[in-house]
């Protein structure tokens, strides 16, 4: 009987995917869930065939040329891949895979819920209710910004932005986005394409990213940019934090140019930013926008699928290198 390849699973993922990953596979699983460290990735190069790691684990150029032969695919366990230099890895012969298409609704479903807690006063609402110091309420009370109707301005119209724009027509909102190429009519479905990202800000009461992080997306949004948004306007994140220039959007929301901001990511994970904690018109969540059950386990197959047909001899469907 031949024997199964080994594969390294540095974080918990589902129950679901660890056993068919152990059904299938020799597996090697960091049962204390802490993020594989540069040493750990090479010192398992050498005992494993693939791996499963997520965004947490870091395969930099340094890292990638001190990896052992013997690993041959590396099969993410998420649609950004930030956290790979995808050069490298190519130029060491090591296949990469991504998880997209299974995560886009559950992303749209946050991004919604922090455009909603941004704009209507949920982090100040939830505190008051919660610890007794609701005692009165007037017209003016926790008055907020409204949602339908708004001009919703996306950047980056891939998978979880059309789920996203999906999602806010259902609010009425017009939606307008900038995107490296324009979609068909049909993807587009009535939205506005703007060539210059700079015509989208000027339009976008409420803001949404959704493009990937790379060198010529890092800050994407900083001051001169939000300084192009309309007065009041929301900004909301659940792609990755290196998109904005924190000191810009913090500058922005103290002199009262922007209303809110919903995030799901920051700069520094985990932790976020501490500057934010006072800030009641910033809506945080600490990098859940693919945490649903149903999505964990389509993206631990996902991955699984791309190691099955790269060890089958086949093409992984979802192969970036």
């Amino acid at each position: 009987m031949p024997q199964k390849p080994v594969i390294w699973i540095p974080r918990r993922l589902s129950d679901a995917t660890l056993a068919r990953a152990r059904r299938d596979y020799e597996v090697i699983v960091n049962e204390d869930d802490t993020p594989g460290t540069a040493e750990e990735i090479i010192a398992m190069s050498a005992r494993v065939d693939g791996m499963i790691p997520c965004h947490s684990e870091h395969f930099s150029a340094e890292v990638v040329a001190r990896l052992d032969p013997r690993l041959k695919i590396v099969a993410n366990h998420s649609v950004g891949v930030d956290h790979c230099d995808l050069p490298a890895l190519k130029s060491h012969g090591v296949v990469v895979t991504n998880t997209p298409d299974v995560l886009s609704d559950a992303t749209a479903e946050i991004a919604m819920l922090l455009m909603l807690g941004a704009a209507r006063h949920a982090v100040a609402g939830d505190r008051i209710v919660r610890t007794g110091a609701w005692d009165s309420w007037s017209p003016s009370f926790m008055v907020g910004k409204q949602v339908t109707g708004a001009r919703m301005g996306i950047v980056g119209m891939g998978r979880v932005g059309r789920a996203f724009a999906r999602k806010a027509r259902g609010f009425d909102m017009e939606i307008h986005y900038h995107n490296r190429s324009r979609l068909s009519p049909e993807d587009e479905a009535g939205a506005i394409f703007h060539e210059d990202v700079d015509s989208l800000l000027e339009v976008s009461d409420f803001l949404s990213l959704h493009c990937p992080a790379t060198p010529e997306t890092q800050k994407f949004l900083n001051a001169e940019r939000l300084a192009r948004m309309p007065k009041g306007a929301v900004i909301v994140n659940t792609a990755r934090g290196a998109l904005i220039d924190e000191a810009a959007l913090l500058d922005a929301l103290d002199s009262g140019h922007l209303t809110a901001a919903g995030l799901d990511c920051f700069e520094v994970e985990p932790g976020g930013n501490p500057a934010f904690a006072s800030h009641d018109n910033i809506f945080m969540l600490p990098h859940i926008g693919s945490a649903t059950r149903a999505t964990r386990d389509a993206m631990g197959y996902r991955a699984l699928d791309n190691l099955d047909a790269f060890f089958a001899g086949g093409e992984p469907g979802d192969r970036l290198v």
